[in-house]
């Protein structure tokens, strides 16, 4: 065991066979982590998907609050994507739809991902990035992580990916169209819809979301 390698693993992962491995190798933390599954240093964290749960994710529209999250968050985030089965599962995914999912955590959110066939292919993959980490270059290890420092851009997207059906794709799509949050927000619904992806209704849903009043908490 190398007691100089330490990996925090989150609680939904601890029961896990992966988990079990790499006790055998190195010092294995649990707790209830904000971001990822697995923190391997201050900079790297990891999300690992099946392919089941990969397509499970990309259909509900978690897949790319967690690509946002580890990219926030982490200098060096990371995707494990465990399994060989994502081009047929027997659910009704255009493959298109699944490369494209790919090519966006890859391109659009900077986060890079790792494919491996098993739980122990897995566990050695994480054992050896958290070794090269910790001791080949000595980067410390925090649970909070270390936030990245984003371009204005980023932060500009960020913001427009707040109003609903946004994602970042189409933040970014906005702000080329208007040039700055601030035209996004005080378009007309005429406007918005000149912009591209956007229809009458979700037009509509931006300017009510705009117009409508904020309501304080029964606490305050």
């Amino acid at each position: 065991m190398e007691n100089s390698v330490k990996i925090f693993v989150d609680l939904q992962e601890t029961n896990s066979r992966i988990a079990s491995m790499l006790r055998k190798r190195c010092l294995v933390e649990e707790q209830r982590l904000p971001v990822g599954d697995y923190l391997l240093s201050k900079r790297v964290a990891v999300e690992r998907k099946t392919s089941s749960d990969f397509l499970s994710s990309l259909m509900d529209g978690r897949l790319f609050r967690q690509a946002e999250e580890l990219r926030t968050n982490f200098k060096r985030p990371l995707f494990i994507l465990e399994g060989d089965s994502l081009f047929n599962d027997g659910r009704r995914i255009h493959p298109n739809a699944i490369r494209g999912a790919l090519a966006s955590i890859s391109l659009d959110y900077g986060v890079p991902i790792i494919r491996t066939e098993n739980n122990l292919e897995t566990a050695e993959m994480l054992f050896s990035i958290a070794k090269r980490e910790q001791i080949e270059r000595r980067k410390s290890i925090s649970v909070r992580g270390q936030k990245w420092k984003r371009s204005t851009n980023e932060i500009q997207e960020y913001i427009v990916a707040g109003l609903p059906k946004i994602n970042r794709l189409k933040a970014k799509a906005l702000l080329k169209h208007f040039g700055t949050p601030e035209r996004v927000f005080t378009a007309s619904r005429e406007e918005l819809m000149e912009a591209p992806g956007v229809g009458e209704k979700l037009a509509k849903k931006i300017r009510l979301l705009m117009r409508k009043q904020y309501e304080k908490s029964i606490l305050e």
